[in-house]
């Protein structure tokens, strides 16, 4: 069972309703399907429950979404930093702890993996141009593993991902090591070496093909 965090949006419009709801683009939870895993959806909650959700869970999935707060990791707000989300910044540092406390398999993707790094009391770069197409638009660039790291195991060769997002890790978090990089030297990946299994990507995997790195937290949460 993998808990996959949402967003939290103000507005949403399906059929004749539009309401306040927590939502999931679809491809997270088919990523998971297709890996293996039983998808379910980790709407933003009372941090006081994160370890008891995570409890009940095998694996934590932390999406992708707006920037993180940089109030979160002690810098000033860049003009370029997109409106904040402090459900989602509470909720999700306090799902990463519990996992980090439990040994509980941890992905993060794009946003989870910043978050990550934060939590892990690392810095965020909060504009780097290059790695989003267009407006809505999802593009690909190559990313390289680091020789011998988890992400290498699942993924030895240079891979062209889906990608969209315009921050990215600065200083690591505590722990952490890169595991793969863009070409303009961007960290693409970050892991924490041990024996729990903790990942973050950079990219979009649930934008693409590729079921690597879902498949590697489905079975180290099997």
């Amino acid at each position: 069972m993998i808990g996959v965090s949402t967003y939290l949006e103000s507005k949403a419009r399906w059929g004749v309703w539009e309401l306040e709801a927590a939502l999931l683009p679809v491809g997270y939870p088919r990523l998971v399907q297709r890996a293996g895993g039983l998808a379910v959806m980790l709407p933003p909650d009372d941090p006081a429950y994160a370890a008891e959700t995570v409890a009940r869970l095998d694996g934590l999935v932390v999406a992708g979404g707006p920037d993180v707060d940089p109030v979160r990791y002690g810098a000033e707000r860049s003009p370029r930093t997109g409106p904040p989300a402090p459900e989602r910044d509470a909720w999700e540092l306090a799902l990463i702890d519990a996992a980090l406390a439990s040994g509980t398999p941890l992905l993060g993707i794009c946003r989870g993996m910043q978050l990550l790094n934060v939590a892990l009391g690392g810095t965020l770069v909060q504009h780097l141009d290059g790695h989003v197409k267009d407006v809505g638009v999802f593009g690909h660039h190559d990313v390289t593993p680091v020789p011998g790291s988890r992400y290498a195991a699942l993924a030895p060769e240079p891979t062209a991902v889906p990608t969209y997002h315009h921050q990215a890790v600065d200083r690591l978090g505590d722990g952490l090591l890169p595991s793969a990089h863009a070409t303009d030297g961007t960290v693409e990946a970050v892991e924490l070496p041990g024996p729990g299994w903790v990942l973050g990507v950079q990219w979009h995997p649930e934008m693409g093909d590729d079921v690597r790195v879902v498949r590697g937290l489905v079975r180290a949460a099997s």
